[in-house]
This record gives C-alpha cells, sequence and structure tokens, in this order.
C-alpha cells in the first residue's frame, strides 16, 4: 500500500472515530449542560453551517468542472461503456433504496415524531446569527460547470483547464484542511442541541433502523450486480463474489476505495478478468462507481423525511430527478474522507429541502457508517470488470495474439 493510500485510510478511520466521540459527547454532555453552554455551542455550529452552505456551489464548480474536462479529454469507447455501466448500477442502487425505503421506513422509524417533539422542545437560539450567502444557488452552480466543462472539452482550452484545475487544489485544500476538521464540531452541536432540547433519545433509536436497512440494502445491490455479470459473462456469481471477499473486507476496515485498489485489483485477476482490462476498470470504477453510496445517501434522505414529518413529500418524482443527479455530482467527490457527502449536501438542501438539523444528522449517519457503502462500491467494481472483460476482453487477446504485419 502506498504512502497516499495509508494516510487516505489513516484519515478516514480517524474522522470516523471523531464523528462517533462527538455524537457520545454530545448526548452525554446535553443531559446536564447549562442553556448558556448550549447556546454557545449553537452560536458555533450556526456559523459552520452558514459556512458549508457558502461552500457547497464552490465544491461543485470546483470539482464537477474539470472532472467533465478531463473525462471528456480521455474519451473512448472502451472508457464510455464503463463509465456508462458503472452509473447505470450508481442509479439501479438509487432507486432501489428509494422504493425500498420507501416502503420500509414508514413502519420502522418514528414518522413525524421528530416535528412533534421539536415542537414541545426546549430552545437555545445561538447568541449571534451571521449570514454568509453563497456566490449562486446550487442549480446555477450545477449548470455552469456542465457548460463549462463541455465547452473546455470541445474548445481544449489549456489555460481554462489550468485555472479550473488549480481551483480544484483550492477547494480539495479546503475540504480537508476546514470542512472536515469542523464536521466533528458541528455534529457534536446538533447532537448537544437536541439532547438538551429533549429530542436525542428518538433520533438515535430511529438511526439503528435506517443503518440496518441500508446496509441491509447494500448487501442485495452487490448480490444482484453479480448475478447480472453472471449472466452477462456466464460465471458463477457465487464463486466470484466470494473471490472479490477480501477486497470488501478491506473496504470495511479502511472505508477507503483508494486504499482497497491494490486488492481489489488482485481479486479481480483471480476471478478470470484480464490483465488490461483489469488496470483500466479498477482505478476508474474507484472514482466514478458510487452504488453503495447512493443508496445510503437515498435510504437516509427518506428516513430523516419521515423523522422530520415531511412523509408526504416522499414522492418518486422528487427523488428521480435527486438519484440521477446526485450520482453524477458524486463522482466527482474528492479523495477525502466526506468528499461524497459534502459534494451531495448541495442537492439534498435544494432538491429535498434539508434544514440546518437534517442535514447535519444526514453526514452523521453517513461518516458514522462510512465504509459500509464504500465496501458496497468496491465489489461492484469487480462486477463490472467482469462485464467489460466479456465485451472486450477477449478481442484485445485476440489483437495482442495476432499483431498486423
Amino acid at each position: 500500500m502506498s504512502k497516499f493510500r495509508q494516510m487516505t485510510a489513516f484519515r478516514h478511520a480517524g474522522l470516523l472515530s471523531c464523528v462517533v466521540l462527538a455524537i457520545v459527547l454530545g448526548v452525554a454532555l446535553g443531559l446536564f449542560a447549562p442553556a448558556p453552554f448550549v447556546r454557545g455551542v449553537n452560536t458555533v455550529v450556526a456559523l459552520i453551517g452558514q459556512f458549508i452552505k457558502f461552500m457547497v456551489p464552490l465544491i461543485i464548480l470546483g470539482l464537477v468542472t474539470p472532472a467533465i474536462a478531463e473525462t471528456g479529454r480521455c474519451a473512448g469507447k472502451l472508457l464510455l461503456v464503463t463509465v456508462a455501466i458503472a452509473y447505470g448500477s450508481t442509479l439501479f442502487a438509487g432507486f432501489l433504496g428509494y422504493f425500498v425505503s420507501a416502503a420500509a421506513f414508514p413502519s420502522l422509524v418514528s414518522s413525524g415524531a421528530g416535528q412533534a417533539v421539536q415542537d414541545a422542545a426546549r430552545e437555545f437560539p445561538p447568541y449571534v446569527k451571521l449570514a454568509i450567502p453563497p456566490v449562486m444557488d446550487v442549480m446555477t452552480a450545477l449548470a455552469f460547470s456542465f457548460v463549462v466543462g463541455l465547452g473546455m472539452v470541445f474548445t481544449e482550452s489549456d489555460a481554462l483547464k489550468r485555472v479550473f484545475s488549480d481551483f480544484r487544489s483550492v477547494v480539495v485544500r479546503t475540504i480537508s484542511g476546514v470542512l472536515v476538521p469542523l464536521l466533528p464540531v458541528f455534529i457534536f452541536g446538533i447532537f448537544l442541541d437536541m439532547t438538551a432540547a429533549g429530542k436525542a433519545g428518538r433520533i438515535l433509536k430511529d438511526f439503528a433502523a435506517i443503518i440496518a436497512v441500508f446496509s441491509a440494502l447494500t448487501l442485495v445491490v452487490i448480490f444482484l450486480q453479480y448475478c447480472a455479470a453472471g449472466i452477462v459473462a456466464r460465471k458463477n456469481p457465487f464463486r466470484a463474489m466470494w473471490t472479490m471477499l477480501p477486497a470488501y473486507m478491506t473496504a470495511l476496515g479502511t472505508s477507503s476505495s483508494a486504499a482497497t485498489i491494490p486488492v481489489t485489483r488482485a481479486q479481480t485477476l483471480a476471478n478470470g478478468v484480464s490483465r488490461e482490462i483489469t488496470d483500466f476498470t479498477i482505478p476508474l470504477c474507484a472514482t466514478v462507481h458510487l452504488a453503495g453510496s447512493t443508496v445510503k445517501i437515498v435510504s437516509c434522505s427518506v428516513a430523516l423525511m419521515l423523522v422530520a414529518g415531511h412523509g408526504s413529500e416522499i414522492c418518486l418524482s422528487t427523488f428521480a430527478g435527486f438519484i440521477v443527479m446526485v450520482g453524477i455530482v458524486m463522482i466527482a467527490a474528492p479523495g477525502v474522507p466526506g468528499g461524497a457527502v459534502m459534494s451531495a449536501l448541495g442537492l439534498i438542501e435544494s432538491v429535498l429541502g434539508f434544514d440546518h438539523a437534517q442535514i447535519a444528522l444526514m453526514i452523521a449517519l453517513y461518516l458514522a457508517t462510512d465504509s459500509i457503502g464504500t465496501a458496497c462500491n468496491i465489489a461492484g467494481d469487480g462486477a463490472i470488470a467482469i462485464v467489460v472483460d466479456r465485451f472486450f476482453g477477449v478481442s484485445r487477446r485476440q489483437e495482442a495474439a495476432c499483431p498486423e504485419g
């Protein structure tokens, strides 16, 4: 494992520990903390929330725009087919997560109870409210990113590409150096406030049901991916899944797609995929295939909307657009802890209408269970490699065996 991948894995593990500690401390201190202390922490949390809202459009501009430009520059048949299969897998997982969650969660979580408890809860308003308006709204940032990104593909403007490449470095450094360290403080403050107001007990109870459902969903997604790959490539799906188990377990332990690439590569080769296809698809899918992350975000979104008493707003028309867009936006997520959920926050807020507390709960749920989604992403990469090898691997091996001339 390279030094970079080791550092990535350590950062994921460190962030997970900080998030869990923040939740525990927030609940423990909220039981007896005086009101002035809670109001002081809420002041800090409100400022962090405003900064996150300010950064969301910049994150989209800095990550999505150069990602589109770079993908288009190296576009080829193999690339397009692999990306299309990966995106199709991500969409399938997202819609599966929506339908199962919409059917299961109304009977598992305290639907509408969050609003009822909030109405009777104590209030701890921040001492100071400071608004930091974003430079543009989320949908404007998305439209701008697609227009400029595709424009750079067709005009081949190297100068503009360098500008957005540098801007991406600034955004990634801001996420890793500022936003990510602030997330545990943000989560601590939210759970402190909920506990002091008498709302935390019911929320934590609902967390267990949410985690159980989307964890089971990720296993279903993996099973269906390998069944499809087995049908296409005429392989035993159960044997292929068993072969990929070391990669799955490594991802569970590291919460890092980058750190797991060497293991994923080795197990994909063990599944009979050609070396050329393996070396192409595994690093690429580690970035563009986000089935596990998508099913987790969609499931958590449905559950948190029910908890907040917004069950009537959980409709397919809203979530269809959300799933389609979030599958694209998260492709540009940087290789830092929390990158995927930070990239998706703009859509979670603008499309689903999440408020300050719901966003914090989403971040807490996502980061506390980061390894589950990552492991699903990684396991699915092996299935995609099998499918791609079925269509491209044989012809490439034949070309190598019968060179021209």
